[in-house]
């Protein structure tokens, strides 16, 4: 009798370990081949390997890329397409936000008009930040016409109305920041490890991107209509080659972004354990940019960054992204801030707690051209405010603290009582 109920409970340990270990959140991807069926996308016919076609280039390395990750077990690799058929472009956002994906990847070829152009180039949604590559977003949007759920999902939308500006800005600031690092990461590989020809990462308005609810890249692998590099596109060595830049570049992403917010639970058996990281003895934060103009939270000037810490000093606004004392986040930090536009960021560094011996910090509350009257919210709110004025311009401040710590607390205090957009503002004696 012990025996069987020793077997019973052990049966149902076994049970409960297997369901505990299986149901541990992955890390789900959406590999998108694009075009396909009936769309051909860029294709190109030369006389020795014939017709290069994108949709068959691209369906190619998105199912060696797959092959690749299925073989982690901390992933879930879903494909928009394994063969060659035609979703529509609301068909793979669906999937993917139905799925409620941690990453979208697009795969796609570039063509252009210019017989010299090559190089590889990754999109990240948002809005368009010059008048270059229209036509990377001409074609890769025009194929909404092949589709009619498409053409009801997307043909309304009008990129040029302030009101679609708003809300594609709104909708997409949160995944920005990590589509900007899968962006750079992906580059960095196609430029260090295959030694290709990077044009960069980009912001651009394209309808497959623009309904994920996940972080989404759209990755141009080179151009099929420059001869070298269609060659290289349809040859197995080269897809190979992308296919495992793009690969590593994912499971990169994801390490950074299991550092930062704690990541998902591992199934597989733990590595042996590397030196932890000594943090250092400084917080650093990214200088983004000095200007003597003051940009709010959500400002297009803020290239869709959060987490963004600007002061005032000596009447400039310094505008600092991030804080962490890592150096490897510290590390990611600089990278996302270039890759978001800031291509002169740099880390500054910050002992914690230090107190200013020649100044100090208060907030700056209020700026303007007229006073406040006394029955402004901010004066019947702050008691002993401090008014100034320089230049025509009035300049309201609050309180007196001695170190950067203190600022930051003191401005999360105001704004809790309901006034926002204030600034720290350091001022010496």
């Amino acid at each position: 009798m012990r025996k069987q109920n020793f077997k019973i409970i052990l049966s149902f340990l076994l049970i409960f370990v297997n369901t505990f270990i299986f149901s541990q959140k992955k890390f789900t991807i959406v590999l998108d081949a694009g075009h396909g069926g009936s769309d051909h996308g860029a294709n190109r016919t030369y006389g020795d390997i014939g017709r290069v076609a994108e949709k068959d280039v691209t369906l190619a390395i998105v199912l060696k890329i797959g092959s690749m990750l299925e073989k982690n077990k901390d992933f879930k690799v879903i494909y928009t397409r394994k063969f060659d058929e035609y979703p529509s472009l609301s068909d793979r956002t669906n999937l993917a936000n139905r799925s409620k994906a941690d990453l979208f990847v697009s795969v796609h070829c570039n063509s252009s008009q210019r017989s010299g152009a090559y190089g590889t180039e990754t999109y990240v949604q948002g809005p368009d930040q010059n008048d270059t590559n229209l036509e990377v977003a001409k074609r890769e949007n025009d194929v909404i016409y092949l589709d009619e759920k498409d053409k009801q999902v997307f043909g309304s939308y009008d990129p040029s109305s302030p009101e679609s500006l708003i809300a594609l800005k709104l909708q997409q600031s949160k995944y920005l920041e990590s589509s900007l690092l899968l962006g750079g990461l992906v580059e960095d590989n196609f430029v260090n490890k295959d030694k290709r020809f990077s044009r960069g990462v980009f912001q651009k308005n394209l309808h497959v991107l623009r309904m994920n609810a996940m972080p989404s890249v759209l990755i141009e692998t080179g151009f099929i209509n420059h001869p070298e590099e269609s060659h290289y596109l349809a040859s197995d060595k080269g897809q190979e080659e992308i296919a495992v830049s793009i690969y590593n570049a994912i499971i990169d992403y994801k390490k950074a972004i299991d550092r930062k917010s704690g990541g998902f639970t591992s199934t597989k058996k733990p590595e042996p354990e590397k030196p932890a990281e000594v943090p250092l003895k400084n917080d650093f934060r990214v200088l983004l940019m000095s200007s003597p103009t003051k940009y709010n939270d959500g400002d297009p000037a803020l290239k869709g960054l959060n987490y963004i810490l600007p002061i005032k000093e000596n009447g400039q606004y310094k505008y600092y992204y991030g804080v962490t004392n890592m150096a490897s986040v510290r590390d990611i930090n600089i990278k996302t801030a270039k890759d978001a536009g800031f291509r002169n960021a740099f880390a500054v560094g910050f002992m914690p707690n230090q107190k200013l011996n020649s100044g100090y910090y208060t907030i700056e509350v209020f700026t303007g051209k007229d006073k406040l009257n006394g029955n402004s919210p901010i004066l019947l709110t702050l008691k002993d405010v401090e008014r100034t004025k320089e230049n025509g311009i009035f300049y309201y401040t609050y309180g007196k603290v001695y170190t950067l710590e203190d600022a930051v607390k003191l401005q999360k205090d105001i704004e809790v009582k309901g006034i926002k957009n204030t600034i720290i503002q350091k001022v010496y004696k």
